[in-house]
């Protein structure tokens, strides 16, 4: 029996202890249960007042009653301003995404549109991550879709190039994109490097909103070009004002009277919550996205609102203006983290009425809908899982299943991949892939590569998330392969000491049909599903998934495999320099062949990297 004695205090005795330490400063607390696990994160005008909120014994709402009752420590952070705190608090809650917070589940970067500013002729092309190539960026889009329709726009307005500087300096003839007029070949001269930055500077004002002008000034050009006789110009010209007018016309949903703002929606139900985030730029709309924060039952929509926001824009720059459904917590806060951030003022606006009120009920009609079907879809997955389970025979529901695939040609660019399903469907941001390494294994010996893979996986499993609290250990693991696979793969967790994960393999089965597979069990009979059984279709769209990872990642590997020379490998050539010595010699073979003095005359290439280049070869000769 435990001695009462030892155990460690819980609640709002233990939080009544910290009142006599802190003061009333502004700040960041954190509640950490018995195993110093991260329940809360809060922030504080004052941190004294707040904490002795949490030290009443009653008057909580239930979610703050269950993290009272758990809590066994605290944790402090005093800051200058409480807007320090505010921003600190949401840096916390992204990093240690504690229990009893609302929590921002999916944080991937948007893509921009980049007009470089690193050659003559500018190339027009997507980018998504940091900003460190020169050149104007224009964004964020809500999807590369988004992306890839307003380039297409541009290219048939503005014909600006989109290949990259290695291919616009080997063209000798115009390709296909100026055949189709997508291009204005400006690679073998079809334009003068004035008209293309003219063009240039138009697609920029495009990407502002200035499309009146460059209309007017395209009609004015037209209508001289047909005085001067020159009908092939002005018929390359109206081509280019019709594409422009069908854009606009396109764009008729867009709002007239704002130029630069997010439009964010929350709908709420049955605990769950989902964020429509619409994002309007240059008064265009460039699509919107919707994501689902982890939230419960009973937090209001302003706190929600206000964990979103902080977090959505911690990693990103906020426009001038956020155009809001419902208020927060703390609007003026908010504001000022938001100002300070940006480097100017932001706004927060909650409009009754006009185009802005109008902007925000379609945000809010989105929002319903998507978490109408969200639920729809979680309910299905629920039904799966627990059918899962019973077919399986496993003890409950798994809540991550992770399903294993292999790739490669003859044993060649051999890649391992990891796709992972959960009751939220496939969980992407939770993929793996893995590059086998192994350099004895047999060409082609899927066995060897099950094993380095698995290997590899709870190897790391065991060193970051030993205790299972982390929520990465698999309740199921499905394996694309029959009782030899299933074999291999339970010695591997048997050395590992690891034999309370349950798993299947899925082999092809009879004539080798969808439909007819039979899955393998340790110490069980094959056993087969009934053909129309769901269960079965939830299988296959898993192994599936596995098998389609695993051959995209298998291509990447092999077309980079495929562009690599061995100029890769030389110290201090990177692509600008391999670029110059490829130009130079045609090939890398004839760079490999080269004379020093002829490597020192290449242009960008220093007499000490050519003396480099020329012992690197000569060495390996």
């Amino acid at each position: 029996m435990t001695d009462q004695s030892q155990r460690q205090p819980l609640g709002h005795e233990v939080i009544q202890g910290y009142l006599k330490t802190i003061d009333s400063s502004p700040g960041v607390y954190r509640m950490l249960d018995s195993e110093s696990r991260v329940l809360y994160v809060g922030k504080a005008r004052n941190l004294r007042a707040r904490v002795s909120n949490y030290a009443r014994p009653a008057g909580h709402s239930g979610r703050i009653a269950r993290m009272i009752a758990n809590t066994a420590s605290m944790m402090f952070l005093t800051t200058k301003t409480e807007t320090e705190a505010l921003l600190l608090e949401q840096n916390l809650i992204k990093q240690l995404k504690p229990k009893f917070n609302v929590l921002l589940r999916d944080d991937k970067s948007f893509p921009n549109i980049l007009v470089t500013a690193d050659h003559d002729f500018p190339q027009i092309k997507k980018h998504r991550g940091a900003k460190k190539e020169k050149g104007s960026y224009y964004g964020p889009f809500a999807s590369a879709g988004a992306v890839n329709r307003t380039l297409n726009q541009l290219q048939r307005v503005f014909l600006l190039r989109d290949c990259s500087n290695a291919m616009f300096e080997s063209r000798t003839r115009p390709c296909l994109q100026y055949q189709i007029k997508r291009c204005s070949a400006p690679c073998v001269g079809k334009i003068s490097p004035e008209g293309y930055r003219q063009t240039v500077k138009d697609a920029e004002k495009f990407l502002c909103g200035k499309t009146t002008d460059i209309q007017a000034r395209l009609a004015s050009e037209m209508n001289a070009a047909s005085e001067q006789l020159e009908f092939e110009r002005a018929a390359a010209l109206r081509d280019r004002i019709k594409a422009l007018t069908q854009v606009q016309t396109a764009q008729g949903i867009n709002p007239k009277g704002v130029s630069e703002a997010d439009v964010i929606g929350l709908h709420m139900q049955d605990g769950l919550a989902c964020v429509q985030v619409f994002f309007i730029r240059a008064n265009q709309n460039w699509g919107n996205k919707d994501y689902y924060p982890r939230v419960g039952v009973d937090v209001d929509a302003a706190e929600v609102l206000e964990a979103f926001i902080g977090q959505f824009y911690d990693q990103r720059d906020p426009p001038p203006q956020l155009i809001l459904s419902n208020q927060v917590e703390n609007p003026d806060l908010m504001a000022d983290a938001l100002a300070g951030k940006l480097g100017r003022k932001v706004e927060l606006v909650v409009p009754k009425r006009g185009e802005k009120a109008d902007l925000v009920d379609g945000a809010l009609r989105n929002a319903r809908e998507s978490l109408a079907r969200k639920m729809a879809e979680s309910a299905t997955q629920t039904k799966l899982l627990k059918g899962l389970a019973e077919a399986f025979e496993l003890p409950a529901p798994p809540q991550r299943i992770e399903v294993y695939d292999n790739s490669h040609i003859q044993g060649t660019n051999a890649v391992g991949a990891m796709v992972v399903a959960g009751p939220d469907g496939m969980m992407k941001n939770q993929y793996r892939k893995f590059n086998i390494r192994g350099e004895d294994l047999t060409p082609g010996d899927d066995f060897g590569m099950m094993k380095e893979v698995l290997t590899r996986r709870f190897k790391r499993l065991l060193k970051e998330d030993p205790d299972r609290t982390e929520g990465h250990w698999p309740d199921l693991l499905l394996i694309d392969g029959g009782a030899g696979q299933v074999s291999a793969v339970a010695t591997i967790m048997r050395a590992f000491g690891v034999e309370d994960i349950p798993m299947v393999g899925v082999a092809k089965g009879v004539d080798r049909d969808a439909g007819k597979e039979e899955f393998h069990r340790v110490g069980k009979r094959p056993m087969a599903l009934r053909h129309n059984d769901p269960v079965l279709y939830f299988v296959q769209r898993m192994r599936d998934e596995a098998h389609r990872f695993a051959i995209g990642t298998h291509r990447a590997k092999r077309a980079k495999a495929v562009g690599a020379t061995p100029l890769d490998d030389v110290p201090g050539v990177g692509a600008g320099r391999k670029r110059a010595l490829l130009a130079h010699f045609g090939s890398a073979k004839a760079v490999a062949r080269a004379n020093l003095s002829d490597l020192k005359a290449v242009d960008g290439v220093s007499d000490a990297l050519a003396e480099t280049i020329y012992a690197y070869f000569h060495e390996l000769g």
